[in-house]
């Protein structure tokens, strides 16, 4: 995924996170990850997989929940289901 396409998806997300993590002043890169965000733990998770599922119109499988390891992951299963950036 080009630079440009990667920041894009970032600016699209952010505003999902910053709502699940009530933190209005979030930012997020590709590094991020449920160790680096305050109140990141399975439930939080579960929100957020339910909201970017439901913004952008897709499911990710539990094996892709798996591999999820931080944003950049994030980020390569969006493209793959269309998502653009």
């Amino acid at each position: 995924m080009k630079s440009e396409s990667k920041k894009i998806l970032i600016e699209k997300i952010t505003p999902i996170f910053r709502d699940i993590f009530d933190q209005p002043t979030l930012t997020i890169s590709e590094e991020t990850n449920a160790s680096s965000v305050s109140g990141w733990d399975s439930y939080a998770h579960i929100n957020l997989i339910v909201a970017l599922e439901n913004v952008f119109d897709i499911k990710f499988s539990t094996r892709e929940l798996g591999e999820m390891k931080c944003v950049g992951d994030l980020l390569r299963l969006l493209q793959l289901k269309g998502v653009s950036g």
